[in-house]
């Protein structure tokens, strides 16, 4: 099976594609998609494009998103929520499966600690994909969603 982790934003969106054989992991592929403009419809518009071709080119079999979360800042939250429901279309449009974790749940899924830091997270990540890439750490955050949806 073929798991897309997607760690949402709406200026930088991570995503990682994996495969799950029998609980072996392997690492597919993975990237950001870096919104720059500065109109957010038009980041919107960026995010559900670029996601698409992602899903139109490897042909992932689930989603793992990550759950909101509470921010600080409200403008924040309803930014994200708007990127998650992007997203969301995206992968909807596409017939896949989406399944949603708390970033507790995705630390703990990787590392075996809820409160592991994003350094953490990174090394564990390359552990369990048997790979030494220097990830981005939203790369590294969806291909722990990834790997957490695997595990679940």
């Amino acid at each position: 099976m073929k798991i897309l982790g997607i760690d949402p934003g709406s200026r930088v969106t991570g995503w990682g594609i994996m495969r799950d054989q029998s609980g072996t992991f392997s690492y597919l592929a993975s990237g950001i998609i870096r919104m720059k403009e500065k109109d957010f419809p038009a980041r919107m518009g960026h995010l559900f494009e670029q996601l698409t071709d992602v899903i139109n080119k490897y042909h992932p079999d689930e989603v793992g998103l990550e759950s909101i979360f509470v921010h600080r800042n409200a403008s924040s939250a309803l930014k994200l929520g708007h990127a998650r429901g992007v997203i969301m279309l995206a992968c909807q449009q596409q017939g896949l499966l989406i399944h949603e974790y708390a970033p507790r749940l995705v630390k703990q899924a990787v590392s075996g600690y809820g409160h592991a830091d994003k350094g953490q997270v990174k090394a564990c990540v390359g552990l369990l994909l048997s790979q030494s890439k220097a990830w981005v750490s939203d790369e590294a955050d969806a291909l722990a969603l990834a790997i957490c949806h695997a595990n679940h």
